[in-house]
């Protein structure tokens, strides 16, 4: 493996490493293209192992400050999103294919059985 592949496989597995980002991108896996209030719901949901309809303002506007401030800019800087702050929609870009097979291997160590039995990517 030359160094560019290296490097590039520890860029997806420090991507992939942190828990909110894989859950926005399993859900936009799913989906191919999101909207931002749908992912904050989603990643509430099966971050905190919660129904959608007990998580609060403050943990949803806790997730927002991070998927916003930290998450979103950090894949799209990666090529693997596209996102439109002020629309909220958020889309999968070219890069997505070199970390979908990763992805997918952490998906299936999940957990959460809501997110293991989804069907592939």
């Amino acid at each position: 493996m030359n160094q560019t592949n290296a490097d590039r496989m520890e860029a997806a597995c420090s991507l992939l490493a942190e828990s909110e980002r894989r859950f926005l991108l399993y859900q936009l896996a799913d989906d191919r293209t999101a909207n931002l209030e749908d992912l904050i719901r989603q990643v509430a949901v099966w971050e905190l192992d919660a129904h959608a309809k007990t998580i609060d303002k403050e943990v949803r506007q806790r997730i927002y400050v991070s998927l916003v401030h930290n998450h979103l800019p950090r894949l799209e800087d990666y090529d693997i999103i596209e996102y439109d702050l002020r629309s909220g929609d958020i889309v999968l870009a070219e890069g997505f294919d070199d970390i979908k097979p990763l992805l997918e291997q952490f998906r299936q160590t999940e957990e959460k059985p809501e997110i293991r039995e989804r069907p592939p990517l």
